[in-house]
């Protein structure tokens, strides 16, 4: 084989297995990292509704839960919390309101992504209600405050006294079929 041949080869062979990685990285590893999470608990990643019971609230100790807000790149909504960070006795429940405004003068669907911080805090924050469960529809230059209530497990960790809460918000009105009018 002359030298020509086998640099071509060559060639071939790096460009298929760069089309390969990259066809791993986008279709194969974000279910892969999302299952990973769910299973362990890593990431920070938040679960769905919970249903409250009957908990006794631990007054004896106080943990601050800090809120922090970030819109995806192509996201120009305006969004932030009421107030940046809260005190609360594990077991109490608390509201926090979110304020999103839609800066654009295009009606628009937005929807929230929450985070927690440290990872393995996330089985101990409860949602008892909240934004991020749903769809967020706001037409042009609309504004609206987003509520969530949560309440912090009794049993979580006493090494931990902090907890940050972040939401990055995502324009997804393409994925949303009808006008956005309709949602509302």
């Amino acid at each position: 084989m002359s030298a020509d041949r086998s640099t071509k080869r060559l060639l071939i062979e790096l460009l298929f297995g760069a089309a390969g990685m990259f066809a791993f990285a986008i279709f194969v590893m974000p279910p892969m990292y999302d299952l990973f999470c769910e299973i362990t608990g890593l990431g920070g990643k938040t679960k769905g509704a919970y249903e409250a019971v009957e908990v006794k609230v631990d007054t004896s100790r106080e943990v601050e839960v800090q809120f922090l807000t970030s819109n995806n790149a192509l996201m120009p909504w305006g969004f932030y919390p009421s107030e940046t960070k809260v005190v609360v006795h594990p077991g109490e429940a608390r509201r926090v309101t979110f304020i999103a405004k839609n800066t654009t003068s295009n009606d628009m669907v937005a929807q929230a992504i929450p985070s927690m911080v440290p990872n393995n805090t996330a089985e101990y924050f409860h949602k008892t209600e909240c934004f991020c469960f749903h769809n967020q529809p706001l037409a042009a230059g609309e504004s609206a405050e987003l509520d969530l209530i949560f309440i912090v497990d009794p049993d979580l960790p006493a090494s931990v006294n902090s907890l940050t809460l972040s939401y990055t918000l995502f324009d997804i009105t393409d994925s949303v079929s009808g006008p956005v009018a309709q949602l509302q």
